[in-house]
């Protein structure tokens, strides 16, 4: 019997998933969590082979509580959430977790995650494997940002619109953009207000 902690902040998600796995041979759902502090304090009372964990969570995320209870040795993580980011993946990953996939994959293939966790071994979605692998052909996509990609940044930082940036730096909407894009796809980020935190952890911003 596969024992189960499910960690999600939002209750219809875990009452879903829960009922989901429930009806699964050899799954058994031990407890629920809505935050990675109480997932943590959870895991510990309750040792569950495996934790399905979300990352995005008020308090202690995801990714903090997946490094608390790996490093305790109390059960090993998956990441289940909607995000796949590359920093968010890696992150995980060095967090300890043991896998990664999507919500939105299918029932049999998080099914099968968690019995490839429980059994040591390591499980993936095609979309998370992908971006691994491209990650670690083309290492140069984490160059740094060019000099207008770092002033559009910038101005984006300063609570700019796309409207006033382009009117700021006397160029197209559009090629603010673009030039968004190509700052995202090197952080390996999804939007605005990541791509500005991280490149501020990078020092890329000052």
């Amino acid at each position: 019997m596969i024992r189960l902690l499910i960690v999600d902040d939002h209750p219809v998600v875990r009452t879903g998933l829960a009922v989901m796995l429930s009806d699964e041979p050899g799954f058994e759902v031990v407890a629920e969590a809505s935050d990675g502090e109480q997932a943590v304090r959870v895991a510990a009372a309750t040792r569950p082979d495996v934790v399905l964990m979300d990352l995005r969570m008020p308090g202690v995320g995801g990714v903090e509580a997946t490094a608390r209870i790996t490093a305790a040795g109390d059960a090993k993580v998956l990441i289940l959430t909607t995000y796949e980011t590359d920093d968010q993946i890696l992150a995980a990953i060095e967090a300890g977790a043991s896998g990664y996939l999507l919500k939105a994959a299918p029932q049999a293939e998080i099914v099968a995650g968690i019995r490839s966790v429980a059994a040591g071994q390591s499980a993936l979605s095609p979309q998370v494997a992908v971006r691994l692998v491209e990650r670690m052909r083309h290492p140069e996509r984490e160059s740094v940002l060019t000099a207008r990609e770092t002033e559009v940044l910038r101005l984006v930082a300063a609570g700019n619109s796309n409207k006033q940036v382009a009117s700021s730096l006397g160029i197209g909407e559009s090629t603010v953009k673009t030039h968004l894009l190509k700052v995202f796809e090197k952080l390996g980020v999804a939007d605005r207000t990541r791509a500005v935190t991280l490149a501020m952890e990078r020092g890329l911003l000052r």
